[in-house]
C-alpha cells in the first residue's frame, strides 16, 4: 500500500461532533487546530478538499436550541443559519494562513451520473488554483435527505473523493477507529489498525447510533468505505478531537483504522 505521506489529493471529512461542543456551540480551539493543520498540509504540497458537517449543529447553537428540531422546516432553518456561520468561520480562519476557500453545496440530485461531470469540472478548477473547496450537503433544500435521515456526510465525502479522483479519504469522527467490539461497553476492546476487506463480520462491528447533534454512526462510515473502495481509494477513520494527529498520519505513523481499498 502506498505510504500516506505520498498521497497528494486528500478529502477530509469532519463531523458535527468534531466542530462543536455537546451544547451545540462551536468548539473554537478544535476548529482553529483543524484549520491550522489543514493549511499546513496544503502548504506542504497536498491538495486538500474539506467535507464539513456542522451547519445544522451551528444553527442550533445560534438559535439557542439544545436538540435538533424534529420537523423538516426546523432543520432547514438551522441549516440555513448554520451554513452562514460555518463558511464565515472557515473563511476567516483559513485567510489567516493566506489560503482561499470556496463553498460547494451538493445534493444527491446534483451527483447523479449525468450531472456529476459539472461538479467534477468545477472542483478540478478550484483545486488547481490552490483553493480549498469546503463541501457540505445542501440541507436547506435537500428535503428527502432531511426527512429520511440519510443525508449524512460520510457517504457524500466518499462520493466527493471518487469525483475528485482523490488519493485518500480521511473521516474524522468521535471515535479512534474501528474496534473489535464496542469500546463504550467493553474496556478490553482493541482498535483494528488495518482492514483489507469489508466483510459481514466488519459490518457487524459497526454500531448504528451517532451523537444527538449528528446523523451518522459507524455504519455510515462503513458505507462510505464501500463507496470509496469502488474507486480504489483508501480510507482512514480517526478521532477528530485531536486534529494535530493528522501530522502523525502524514508522517506514516499508525493513526486510527486504515481501510485499504487500493490494489
Amino acid at each position: 500500500m502506498k505510504k500516506i505521506s505520498e498521497r497528494k489529493r486528500i478529502v477530509v471529512k469532519v463531523g458535527t461532533s468534531t466542530l462543536t461542543h455537546k451544547t451545540g456551540m462551536l468548539n473554537i480551539r478544535r476548529v482553529e487546530q483543524l484549520v491550522k493543520t489543514l493549511a499546513d498540509l496544503q502548504n506542504a504540497g497536498h491538495e486538500v478538499i474539506l467535507v464539513s458537517s456542522g451547519a445544522i449543529g451551528l444553527g442550533m447553537g445560534k438559535l439557542g436550541l439544545r436538540e435538533k428540531p424534529k420537523d423538516t422546516p426546523g432543520k432547514q432553518a438551522c441549516a440555513a443559519v448554520g451554513q452562514c456561520e460555518l463558511m464565515y468561520l472557515y473563511d476567516n480562519l483559513f485567510s489567516e494562513y493566506s489560503i482561499t476557500v470556496a463553498q460547494m453545496l451538493l445534493t444527491k440530485y446534483i451527483l447523479l451520473e449525468d450531472r456529476r461531470k459539472n461538479v467534477e469540472n468545477a472542483m478540478e478548477r478550484i483545486v488547481s488554483q490552490g483553493v480549498i473547496p469546503i463541501i457540505n450537503e445542501n440541507d436547506t433544500v435537500a428535503i428527502d435527505e432531511l426527512e429520511l435521515e440519510v443525508g449524512e456526510n460520510d457517504s457524500l465525502a466518499a462520493i466527493v473523493a471518487k469525483i475528485a479522483k482523490a488519493d485518500l479519504l480521511i473521516i474524522m469522527s468521535d471515535i479512534d477507529g474501528l474496534y473489535d467490539k464496542d469500546p463504550h461497553k467493553y474496556d478490553e476492546a482493541e482498535l483494528i489498525p488495518v482492514v483489507n476487506e469489508i466483510t459481514d463480520e466488519i459490518r457487524g462491528l459497526a454500531g448504528g447510533a451517532g451523537t444527538k447533534l449528528g446523523t451518522g454512526g459507524m455504519i455510515t462510515k462503513i458505507n462510505a468505505v464501500e463507496i470509496a473502495y469502488e474507486a480504489g481509494i483508501d480510507v482512514v477513520l480517526m478521532n477528530g478531537q485531536h486534529p494535530k494527529a493528522l501530522y502523525d498520519l502524514f508522517e506514516d505513523k499508525q493513526v486510527g483504522t486504515i481501510f485499504a481499498g487500493s490494489k
